[in-house]
């Protein structure tokens, strides 16, 4: 299923976000729901306001991962700081944009989110004309942002974006390679039936509380829309997933540079150890490391020492690590001398 790449949706007006001072929030209306579930579905443009004396030189539209959404400021201001107008986006049935009666995160097609990409990608340029356009994507955010630069580049729109940023990227399905084909296969069966099933998984909180003020970490998010152990998984979002993975593997070319941002190391353990905070908890980064190279045209990959999942969510030592290497990409790649847009 493909909703066209060209297709935008309505942009409501800004109004204050859950952020607080300094960011705001416009929904992106999406009309009925293609998954069934009952009612509309939208999605939410979140944006750091640009100060006054601020110059802006280009702009960046960030994406999160599964049972995430945006709250990040540190990179807003970060980006900020270096002329970069910062937007993120929460997806349809993901963080602000879920209403109750949705299945967290769930989307039978990563395709679909190719409307609110689009969107998104047009208030940007309407709020910057010219701008050069960095995406950011932070694990399954990673791979839905090169499907859907893939498909712009096959339709020859690959501007305003110049590049792109993934930041502990979903490759591939975690677990042993004997068993990721049966699961496949599986998933593909069952989701024709029961897309809306949720999978029996083991439940884990040690990433959570490793982040969160009320565990051991330093980060306040809201629960309700990031829960410790994460929201359950569906059989049809996987399956959807897989076939992004599979897309992935034959090969793409998102016609612009990607940064890939890794932690060296992967600690799966369902319990606190001394690798929990200096290890990716959720990824395998050797299957980050191995189809990196599938993302097409010039790849950089960046391991960071001792960094977890979310790299700018690491401890401050490779934290700091993970935001110089940032800034060594943009500078090659949106240096700061560029037009005032």
């Amino acid at each position: 299923m493909s909703t066209g790449v060209g297709t935008t949706a309505t942009v409501q007006d800004w109004r204050p976000d859950i952020l607080g001072e300094g960011f705001e929030q416009a929904r992106i209306d999406l009309g009925p729901d293609p998954d069934g579930e009952g009612g509309d579905v939208h999605a939410v443009l979140v944006r750091r306001v640009v100060r006054p004396e601020e110059t802006v030189v280009g702009a960046v539209l960030f994406v999160h991962g599964f049972s995430d959404y945006f709250f990040q400021t540190d990179l807003a201001h970060h980006c900020a700081a270096r002329g970069l107008a910062f937007h993120a986006l929460d997806l349809r049935k993901c963080g602000r944009a879920r209403e109750p009666h949705q299945t967290a995160h769930y989307a039978s097609d990563l395709a679909l989110y190719d409307t609110e990409l689009e969107t998104a990608l047009a208030a940007i340029a309407a709020d910057h004309p010219g701008a050069p356009v960095v995406v950011m994507g932070h694990s399954t955010g990673g791979l839905v942002l090169p499907l859907w630069l893939d498909r712009r580049r096959r339709e020859d729109r690959v501007a305003p974006v110049v590049g792109q940023v993934l930041n502990s990227p979903w490759f591939d399905l975690q677990g042993k390679p004997v068993m990721r084909g049966p699961v496949t296969q599986a998933l593909r069966a069952v989701s024709r039936v029961q897309p809306l099933r949720r999978l029996d998984l083991p439940v884990t909180t040690v990433y959570g509380d490793a982040l969160h003020v009320s565990g051991r970490g330093e980060w306040d998010y809201d629960l309700a829309l990031r829960p410790l152990a994460g929201f359950p998984i569906t059989v049809g979002w996987l399956n959807a997933v897989r076939r992004g993975h599979a897309a992935l593997h034959r090969g793409l070319d998102v016609g612009v540079p990607s940064l890939v941002l890794r932690s060296d190391r992967t600690s799966f353990s369902r319990r606190v150890t001394e690798l929990t905070d200096r290890s990716d908890n959720i990824l395998d980064v050797r299957q980050i490391a191995r189809w990196a190279g599938c993302l097409g045209g010039e790849t950089h990959v960046v391991p960071v020492a001792g960094a977890r999942h979310d790299v700018f969510l690491s401890l401050a030592e490779p934290r700091a690590a993970a935001y110089a290497a940032l800034d060594r990409w943009l500078d090659v790649h949106l240096p700061a001398d560029l037009p005032t847009a």
